[in-house]
């Protein structure tokens, strides 16, 4: 069998030695941090070595000739004479190779990139917020392409010798003359243009005709970004074999479709994307036909273009520029049983289910059998005038024959003329979710937040936007594989989206399934100011993160009502492309993943208070980036209630103890038919999937965290807005006598600039952002700045400093 998705019980003796063992380890190798400090280091030294040796070089090169005709062997011998560049033999071999046998004067151009490399991997950011991968791609160019223009002038004009253009450059132009003689400039200036335009996307030249034709052209603007990414795909056929067997009972064949995997399969049906396609366009040309007519557009635009030259698009990555995805080298190979249903195996199910229908006057005429990870699918079409409510009946009587555990009959299957017959493999497949993850589907998804469900009966890739489901039940009894299923969800995100993009509220009442994603505090989740664990297990607390995610939910919507968008990626766009002002509270909305791992507790414990912001939530929050992904053991309709029920669209069940609990999780039966271990039905809307859940082990998620917590995160976990209960303290009620030490700065700050806001607070004084909070509530208990007013800046009372000056000394002096 498989391996079981129950965690399975160490002694204590168990649990000392694999912490011994585990120390052990992390004394006896290196982390990736320190690594990564290890190579820095030593670009940092080459940087070093370069600078002196290149410029020593200069200097002393002619006398160094002799020495470096030799091998480096016979240089380093002490008899022979000594080298003049200022790092030795060494020096006097690097800078020859580099300027003299390669690049020339521009092989200094390497010298920034390396040592900014070595500054990265030192201090885990970019010097002067660089993009270094561009300018890497940058340096290399321009070193090739200055020896190769300075090569023209020494090989063609005779102007300086081998060390101002390299042996690169001047043996390009050996070449190029021989192909093209003098014109070769030519060519060379071709490669320079073509790198501005591609690379530095120059599209105008200074020059007043081209600039009126410039002008001319501006209205045939580029195919639109969504448009790109939208391109039909072509629909594959399936894959398979068919293996037609010898007629059995009276003529009736046997066939067995065992599917190929198809990895390149679109999961979308392609007459939605050509439905959806035309339609953008269309809207897209009206919006540029609408701007090319009206003036005051035709500013607006004009004016966000120039921002957009002169600043750039906003890159919400660049605080955490030199974040890394984990790898898939983290996960394991879990090298589980692969689903070979043999054809013994298979023939003693047609056979048995052939003699059952027999039995009860049922008359087959074919049989085609879809071999899958964990069950069989045996599709067969009746004779005619065959009931199907005769054949749906006989769902104990084909399980008792097959002797097997879950039957489970479709009838009909949707969209075909046929019924489905799922047979539990007698050797279920382990799924494993590196094979998932590495799977094309889901590397080269386009999703927003997407999320690895499974494998299907055929064998296929099952990947979902939460974006648009948009929220996800889930229901299961224990040890059916629950807490597996949530920790692979979770690892999908975090394998796809960087830091700045999703952030997670994990709530944990049994306060050790969640506990791994502690380490990742500081770069996805998100917290309540002030509070002690990342992971929410208080009852208590939990109501007051609910509370304060509709509070966060209702200042989205105020955002989206004043950039005048409908969603939170229209939004961000928007914001992305400068259109938006930070200092009128605008700001860049990461995705918000609720997950919830046990609601029956929280129902039992707090009721009420707990359902109606997880249903007020369900209902609104989906278009301003909330998405709520809920777990129980126990979906009994006191904990999934019908004001939760009904904004949840999509619901996953794994294997349940009675038919009851299938019909309230999924509005029918079958999940009671479940064989566990990952073995799950998806409901979305009228569909009905079946779905292997990968498995995913605890130290697979340890390690993934640990990867992501090494490296430089946020300051704090992303905050939330503040919520005070009933039996909170006001938060007006400030102690006055005991002022932060910058209340005095922080107030001049809001009076000069009047603006009451605590982002600016955080900006200009550059504090993190419970501090700045505490000091924006006794700044208004004093009376120096108005009440919060949502995503509005607050109100400066105080217009003048002379006033304020009076207020700070009354109250140092106790007035």
């Amino acid at each position: 069998m498989a391996k079981s998705f129950r965690k399975k019980k160490t002694s204590g003796n168990q649990r000392r030695n694999t912490g011994s063992q585990k120390k052990a380890s992390q004394s006896n190798g290196l982390s990736s941090a320190q690594w990564q400090l290890i190579i820095g280091v030593f670009f940092l030294v080459v940087s070093l070595v370069l600078v002196v040796s290149f410029i020593s070089y200069l200097f002393t090169g002619e006398a160094d000739q002799d020495l470096v005709q030799r091998n480096f062997q016979s240089a380093i011998d002490p008899d022979h004479k000594k080298a003049e560049n200022a790092l030795g033999v060494v020096g006097a071999f690097i800078s020859h190779y580099f300027i003299f046998k390669w690049f020339g004067l521009a092989a200094f151009g390497l010298i920034p990139l390396i040592f900014l490399s070595a500054f990265r991997l030192i201090f885990q950011q970019d010097l002067f917020s660089l993009n270094l991968n561009r300018l890497a791609k940058g340096t290399i160019f321009y070193v090739f392409f200055i020896s190769l223009f300075l090569g023209y002038f020494v090989y063609h004009f005779d102007m300086g010798d081998g060390r101002i253009s390299g042996g690169v450059g001047y043996q390009l132009n050996d070449m190029l003359n021989h192909v093209l003689g003098w014109g070769s400039i030519l060519l060379i200036a071709l490669i320079l243009f073509l790198w501005l335009v591609f690379f530095h996307g120059l599209t105008r030249i200074d020059n007043y005709f081209l600039d009126r034709w410039a002008k001319k052209s501006d209205t045939e603007e580029e195919e639109p970004e969504i448009y790109q990414e939208k391109k039909l795909e072509p629909v594959e056929e399936e894959d398979s074999e068919l293996i037609a067997e010898k007629p059995f009972e009276g003529g009736i064949s046997f066939m067995v479709d065992k599917k190929k995997e198809e990895p390149e399969k679109p999961e979308e049906p392609a007459i939605e994307v050509v439905r959806n396609q035309p339609e953008r366009n269309d809207e897209e040309e009206v919006k540029l036909e609408v701007s090319k007519e009206t003036t005051s557009f035709l500013f607006e635009e004009e004016e966000s273009d120039k921002d957009l030259e002169e600043f750039g698009p906003y890159d919400p990555k660049l605080d955490l520029g030199s974040y890394q995805y984990p790898p898939l080298d983290l996960l394991q190979n879990h090298q589980g049983r692969n689903a070979d249903v043999s054809d013994e195996e298979l023939e003693a199910n047609k056979r048995n289910i052939v003699e059952t229908m027999r039995n009860f006057s049922i008359g087959i005429s074919s049989i085609k059998a879809t071999i899958g990870p964990t069950v069989t699918l045996y599709e067969i079409v009746p004779e005619a005038g065959v009931r199907i409510s005769k054949i749906k009946n006989l769902e104990d009587d084909i399980a008792l024959n097959l002797a097997a555990l879950g039957i489970r009959i479709i009838a009909p299957m949707p969209g075909k003329g046929t019924i489905g017959i799922e047979v539990p493999n007698k050797h279920p497949e382990l799924v494993s979710v590196k094979s998932v993850f590495s799977n094309s589907k889901f590397q080269h998804t386009k999703y927003e937040l997407p999320i690895v469900l499974g494998k299907t009966i055929a064998n296929e890739m099952f990947v979902s936007d939460l974006a648009k489901m948009p929220h996800l039940l889930m229901a299961g009894a224990t040890g059916q594989g629950k807490s597996v299923g949530i920790n692979v969800l979770l690892a999908s995100l975090l394998f796809k989206k960087h830091p700045a993009e999703v952030k997670f509220v994990l709530v944990d009442p049994k306060k050790v399934e969640l506990s791994l994603f502690n380490k990742i505090e500081r770069h996805f989740l998100a917290t309540l100011p002030n509070a002690e664990d990342a992971i929410i297990t208080d009852t208590k607390k939990v109501i007051y993160t609910l509370n304060s995610l509709c509070i966060e939910m209702d200042n989205r919507y105020d955002l989206l009502k004043d950039a005048g968008v409908r969603n939170i990626r229209e939004y961000n766009t928007k914001f992305t492309k400068r259109k938006l002002n930070p200092e009128n509270g605008h700001r860049y909305l990461p995705y918000i993943v609720l997950v919830i791992d046990e609601l029956a507790d929280l129902m039992m414990t707090a009721g009420k208070e707990v359902e109606q912001p997880i249903a007020r939530l369900a209902q609104l929050a989906r278009a301003i980036g909330i998405h709520l992904i809920v777990a129980t053991q126990r979906p009994s309709v006191n904990v999934i209630t019908g004001l939760i029920k009904a904004n949840f669209p999509a619901r996953l069940s794994f294997k349940v103890t009675a038919k009851v609990d299938s019909r309230t999780i999924l509005d029918t039966g079958g999940a009671e038919q479940l064989v566990g271990n990952g073995d799950m039905l998806l409901s979305m809307g009228s569909d009905m999937v079946r779905l292997q859940c990968p498995f995913i082990d605890t130290p697979e998620v340890d390690s993934v965290c640990d990867f992501i917590g090494e490296q430089r995160g946020y300051e704090s976990a992303y905050p939330l807005p503040e919520y005070y209960g009933d039996d909170e303290p006001d938060p007006l009620e400030v102690d006055m006598s005991d002022l932060d030490a910058l209340f005095d700065d922080a107030a001049r700050l809001l009076v000069t600039f009047q603006q009451g806001s605590t982002s600016l607070i955080q900006r200009k004084m550059k504090l993190g952002y419970n501090r700045a909070g505490r000091i924006i509530d006794q700044l208004e208990a004093a009376g120096i700045v108005g009440p919060f007013e949502g995503s509005k800046a607050r109100e400066v009372l105080i217009k003048d400093m002379e006033h304020l000056e009076e207020i700070l000394r009354n109250l140092k002096n106790g007035h």
